[in-house]
């Protein structure tokens, strides 16, 4: 049986999330139709609204806005709350301003460039070598010209580094200035708490997926006075701003899984940084030319250990340990297959040679000890064969066949 540490791409259904799915996904009814099949249909959405509601400390579950995953959320917060702070149209905006840092995952950072193309302005923040925000530069950029800032997006924690960013901070210079804020909680569901009411945010991005729901459904968490520019367009069935027939399934199952990644967080985390702390004292007291990215600690993601390995391939690392039943990452899953060096760690100030070594381990609900004994026990083999790769592929063809 495969031992899977990729849980911040993707994490496994727990039972009780897969008995609901498919016990719903059998019966096959639109909850925005009239019938008495649909009405129930409609009920039982209006519960796994409830349930989420409550998971993430949302207000009421009308805050609740049903989106295909983090992705859509992400675009519908960004261009949405855009367009409605300069009267629906990107002609001669009126706030042209969108803040955010340099590490933000790529559903933020491209949606950004695409508003720059139509008229923006982009601040981007930056981060310290562990991919930690400067509050006081972020707090003063936000108050060097609040009239003209159409909104602030941070995420709550990085989905590399795992670095955790100070969102409640931001949230209370934001409202003050009366700048929406939106968060990316992706990664950070079901590891710390949330709590949507008190974070001071106008929208916040979560999905299922990362928690052991089916992949496309998410949820944007919005404000009850906002009232983002749809981006989709149609029936209108979330709050008029959001349109598309609701997976009745999908919905059910999130709502489940969120349940059992938050009802009990504190002990949830504790298990996952016990686990995550073994996995990084055993990595550094046997690998000497491991380093720990990001912050240590409470600074950090419970279930997240990022490492580069000097002078070795992220991908000969994960092929390595694929080979020996193992299944990690070089890090966001979104940008699989890219050859090139992860944004995040360039941000921090890693050179891009160091940055290519990079290789994340992350943790998930049926991670055990024996996993990460498991990993500890065949990493120094895999890290010395893929540094050996490393310095043949370094050494010209020429002096290659040489004696």
């Amino acid at each position: 049986m495969p031992i899977y540490l990729d849980h911040a791409a993707t994490s496994p259904m727990p039972a009780e999330v897969l008995d609901v799915y498919t016990a719903e996904l059998s019966r096959r009814a639109n909850p925005s139709a009239l019938h008495a099949v649909g009405q129930a249909a409609r009920m039982r959405i209006e519960t796994a609204r409830e349930d989420i509601a409550r998971g993430v400390g949302a207000a009421t579950s009308s805050e609740v806005i049903f989106t295909s995953g983090g992705t859509e959320a992400d675009n519908f917060a960004l261009k949405g709350l855009y367009l409605s702070r300069n009267n629906n149209t990107f002609e001669a905006p009126i706030r042209p301003r969108v803040l955010t840092s340099t590490v933000e995952h790529h559903a933020i950072l491209d949606s950004v460039e695409w508003l720059e193309s139509q008229g923006a302005e982009v601040v981007y923040l930056d981060v310290d070598e562990e991919g930690h925000l400067d509050l006081d530069a972020a707090g003063t950029e936000l108050r060097r010209d609040p009239e003209r800032t159409a909104l602030i997006s941070i995420m709550a924690a990085n989905n590399e580094i795992g670095t955790l960013q100070p969102i409640a901070e931001i949230g209370s210079v934001a409202k003050e200035l009366g700048v929406p804020f939106h968060i990316d909680a992706v990664q950070a569901l079901g590891q710390i708490p949330l709590d949507f009411a008190e974070l001071g945010a106008t929208a916040m991005s979560i999905t299922a997926h990362k928690i052991g729901g089916p992949v496309g459904i998410g949820a944007l968490l919005l404000d009850r006075a906002a009232a983002p520019a749809p981006i989709l367009h149609g029936g209108g069935q979330e709050r008029g701003v959001r349109s598309g027939t609701l997976d009745v399934a999908g919905a059910m199952a999130f709502a489940q899984a969120v349940e059992l990644a938050t009802s009990d967080i504190e002990a949830r985390s504790a298990r996952f940084s016990f686990l995550r702390d073994r996995l990084i004292a055993g990595i550094e007291d046997t690998i000497p030319n491991a380093t720990l990215s990001g912050r240590r600690g409470g600074g950090r993601l419970p279930a997240n250990a990022h490492f580069t390995f000097s002078g070795c391939e992220g991908d000969s690392l994960l092929f390595g340990l694929d080979a020996r039943g193992l299944a990690t990452s070089t890090g966001s899953a979104c940008s699989a297959g890219v050859s090139r060096p992860s944004h995040v760690l360039l941000a921090c100030g890693m050179d891009e040679d160091v940055a290519r070594s990079a290789q994340r381990f992350s943790l998930g609900h049926d991670s055990t000890e024996d996993e990460v004994d498991r990993l500890l026990e065949v990493l120094p083999e895999v890290v010395e064969q893929a540094h050996q790769a490393g310095m043949v592929s370094a050494t010209p063809r020429w002096m290659q066949g040489a004696s």
